[in-house]
């Protein structure tokens, strides 16, 4: 059985107390959660004092982003090995990186690699846009995705990789794919392309998240359907009751 991973993305909110306040509200209800593993991924100036917080609690720490060097001259970014130690998983590939900072499926693929040299989990992002949903693009565009994101990427290590299926046109919006398209997509399509790379039986023991406005009023129907191996959740993280509710469903969904 794969185990679910919700993994709230916190994107640009929040400041330092903020920051410690929800962590603390999240750590004695969720400690008692099992059968799901739970994560929060949040701005880099946080990372030390919550990588503090967050010891020994059970939940996991995740950055939003990293450069594919390990050192050199380019300012404002930050490398995998300036994170080594202090977190334990980071987003690629988030549809906002590649809209608003340019990053390509190029770039995405150099990133997973720089962060696996370096022992950090990636949970790589990959959704298509409304119009090419409409347009009944999905299915080539994700799938090339993965195909980019994962060149290059033997079998022992792509099977340490969360993948997240983000369709674009649900990010923020207050819109969700419904829980069986979601299932039909993370199943016939992002699953069957990581099959077609690296065998069946490893496809189907890689986790898939779904995100995109995934909230309480709709992660027990998600979570129900078969393919779905937990969330990224935007949101639905930056508060407390809503994630502990989220992570309580995914545990119950698969106990």
């Amino acid at each position: 059985m794969r185990i679910p991973l919700m993994a709230g993305n916190w994107k640009m909110h929040k400041t330092l107390s903020q920051a410690l306040e929800l962590v603390n509200a999240l750590t004695g209800p969720l400690a008692d959660v099992s059968g799901a593993g739970k994560a929060v991924c949040v701005p880099f100036v946080f990372l030390p004092p919550l990588a503090d917080a967050l010891k020994g609690t059970g939940i996991l720490l995740g950055a939003q982003n990293l450069f594919w060097e390990d050192e050199g001259a380019y300012t404002g970014e930050i490398s995998p090995l300036m994170l080594k130690g202090l977190c334990d998983l980071v987003i690629i590939g988030h549809s906002e990186r590649r809209q608003y900072f340019g990053e390509t499926d190029e770039t995405v693929n150099r990133k997973i690699r720089a962060a696996m040299k370096h022992g950090l989990t990636p949970i790589v992002c990959v959704g298509e846009s409304l119009e090419q949903n409409e347009a009944g693009e999905t299915e080539d565009f994700v799938s090339g995705q993965i195909r980019a994101a994962f060149r290059d990427i033997g079998p022992e290590e792509a099977k340490k990789i969360v993948v997240a299926y983000e369709p674009i046109w649900a990010i923020g919006t207050g819109k969700a794919a419904t829980p069986e398209e979601a299932n039909r997509i993370i199943g016939q399509v992002v699953r069957a392309t990581l099959a077609g790379l690296y065998g069946h039986e490893q496809a189907q023991q890689m986790r898939i998240q779904y995100g995109g406005s995934m909230n309480p009023g709709n992660v027990e129907a998600l979570m129900a359907q078969p393919e779905i191996d937990g969330g990224l959740v935007g949101g639905a993280s930056l508060k407390a009751e809503d994630f502990i509710t989220l992570v309580r469903a995914a545990a119950a969904a698969r106990n």
